[in-house]
């Protein structure tokens, strides 16, 4: 059997358990993982979002996507505040330091997805995203 007919399963495990290795290396040392990095992203490119909001983006449930909040804005990245048009609801907004992480933090992922994808040229790594997007977001669209 070659090494290639191994499960699907078992190959993508392993390749998400080698990028996240990297990720959390990269990240560590800046009190943030790899799925806080995604949520601040989604605010520097858009600041003041509702949980809910961040949570759709992400593909995540409102209890996930409740702890990272927390714990996000327990180490100072984020704040709560209250909706100006409507007080039962809450924005998710950066702090100066979460803003200030930008620039740094996005180096650091650019650092991994570089190290990860070392071995395969712009055309490989292109077919691949479009592989994983297929396999990951498209068909869960499509109700698989």
């Amino acid at each position: 059997m070659e090494k290639f007919d191994i499960c699907v399963h078992f190959l993508l495990a392993k390749a998400l358990q080698r990028v996240n290795q990297v990720s959390k290396s990269k990240l560590a040392s800046y009190g943030v993982t790899p799925v806080q990095f995604a949520l601040l992203r989604r605010l520097w490119e858009k600041d003041g979002q509702f949980g809910y909001a961040l949570a759709e983006q992400l593909l995540m449930d409102s209890a996930t996507i409740t702890g990272i909040i927390d714990r996000l804005e327990q180490n100072g990245f984020i704040e709560r505040r209250v909706d100006p048009n409507d007080r039962r609801n809450k924005l998710v907004f950066l702090t100066e330091k979460g803003r200030s992480m930008e620039v740094l933090l996005c180096e650091k992922m650019d650092d991994m997805n570089k190290e990860v994808m070392s071995d395969f040229d712009v055309e490989e790594i292109q077919q691949f995203k479009k592989i994983l997007f297929e396999i990951g977001i498209s068909n869960t669209n499509k109700g698989v």
